[in-house]
């Protein structure tokens, strides 16, 4: 193993000694099997003391988080660039043809000619679409048009191709960054640095470490109080906290039984979205008692978020009669209202 691998993967290694709970993740089952087939102990995830679930109190906790957001964009929602094809053979000819047009994007950004860059850019990966540079490169100018999103997609794929692209990680961690995942942030840019350091990705650290930080404060406090917590759910006005799938699907059947609208929020702790929505999630359930708003954890009951095939947080599900009727994924406060205005008043 190569010395950029070590060094990723002692700071993953890091990463869970500071939050062993990142081991629950999904994604992570196989290493949690196999750290179990050795004899590992993996400390268990918080659960429920009560049999009905928590109140709202969750949600005071959750958006009581003061982070500095002040540089986070709203996210871009543009269709998914052109991407090239990774198995086709590049020739001599192409790939001299995409160095010169990645030269004009050069000089295209240096006079701020941002969409130009990216339209040389774009046929360069098409012609050389095996060059992790050239997708690093134009994740570079969807950053300086604060599409992080894009920026994050050519970003993938350049790491695709070369997992120790330096810039690919630094792109990736600038543009998670924009998007308010602090966490996920830090850990590109961390690896980033220990590929090859710059003054920026320095600068960018230090700026993000003090938000997470407070996130992994905020996330012990909040495992803490879930466990002191013992008043069961109310209905009218209040969210409800899901622990258990057990809890959901039962909520789900009285729902039904009384034909009552029920809305599915999934969300997660880490999600910097997550806070801008749960101060309105908590008023529109104040708004409308006679619809049933449920919060879910998609860490802590990962066999729901499974099951609702949940693959980005914030996400809302309307749900009535046991039956999907609408969805709203993202921090859309204006669909989340319109939407819930519409359906309850059915």
């Amino acid at each position: 193993m190569d010395d950029s691998k070590i060094k990723e993967l002692k700071l993953f290694v890091e990463s869970c000694q500071s939050d062993p709970s990142i081991l629950h993740s999904p994604s992570l089952g196989f290493f949690k099997t196999f750290l179990q087939s050795l004899g590992a102990k993996i400390p268990p995830t918080s659960t429920s003391n009560g049999e009905n679930g928590h109140t709202f109190n969750e949600d005071i906790i959750e958006s009581d988080l003061e982070l500095d957001d002040s540089d986070v964009v709203k996210p871009d929602i543009d269709p998914p660039q052109k991407m090239g094809d990774l198995l086709i053979e590049v020739t001599d000819e192409n790939r001299d043809l995409a160095q010169t047009l990645k030269s004009k994007a050069i000089d295209a950004i240096s006079q701020g000619k941002l969409d130009e860059a990216i339209e040389h850019l774009t046929e360069a990966i098409i012609l050389n679409p095996s060059s992790a540079i050239l997708y690093a490169t134009r994740a570079s100018v969807y950053v300086k048009l604060q599409k992080p999103n894009a920026a994050i997609r050519d970003a993938d794929v350049a790491l695709q191709i070369n997992s120790d692209s330096a810039k690919g990680y630094k792109m990736r961690g600038i543009a998670r960054a924009m998007l308010g995942l602090w966490e996920e942030a830090a850990y590109d840019l961390g690896i980033a640095s220990s590929l090859d350091y710059d003054d920026e990705i320095g600068s960018l650290l230090k700026k993000i470490e003090p938000n997470v930080h407070k996130i992994k404060e905020h996330r012990r406090k909040y495992e803490r109080l879930r466990k002191d917590m013992h008043t069961p759910a109310q209905t009218n006005g209040e969210v409800v906290a899901i622990h258990k799938a057990i809890e959901l699907e039962t909520r789900l059947t009285a729902s039904s039984r009384s034909n009552q609208l029920v809305i599915l929020y999934f969300t997660a702790t880490w999600c910097g979205p997550c806070r801008f929505m749960a101060p309105l999630y908590a008023k529109l359930a104040e708004k409308h008692r006679k619809v049933v708003f449920l919060k879910i954890d998609i860490d802590e009951v990962r066999d729901v978020a499974a099951q609702w095939n949940i693959s980005s947080v914030p996400s809302f599900f309307f749900t009535k009669n046991g039956k999907e009727i609408d969805k709203v994924v993202g921090a859309d406060k204006t669909s989340l209202e319109s939407k819930i205005a519409k359906y309850a008043s059915a």
